[in-house]
């Protein structure tokens, strides 16, 4: 298995409708996209200075279930609202 998990801090200017927007697109992508196994989405808390804004987390077969994921039309879609709001994205997956 596979876990995906993706941090965003948003731009200064990025209006609370279109985060909300996005953290639907981002919730909705289980239902759209065979290949994902699990997946949890949410915002920071604790608004520390080291917080990033959102977070999501998703387990995948196998690094090609990741792979079909990744170019799927509809993670596109979200991914084209992401490179609007976020400043910074980080991501790590590994074998769980």
């Amino acid at each position: 298995m596979i876990r995906h998990i993706i941090f965003f801090k948003f731009k200064a200017d990025a209006g609370e409708s279109a985060i909300a927007d996005l953290e639907a697109s981002l919730n909705g992508l289980p239902g759209l996209i065979a290949e994902i196994r699990a997946f949890s989405c949410g915002r920071d808390v604790l608004r520390s200075a080291r917080s990033y804004d959102l977070a999501l987390v998703a387990d995948f077969d196998d690094l090609a279930a990741l792979d079909r994921y990744q170019v799927h039309p509809d993670h596109q879609a979200v991914v084209a609202k992401v490179k609007v709001l976020a400043e910074s994205v980080v991501a790590v997956d590994f074998e769980c």
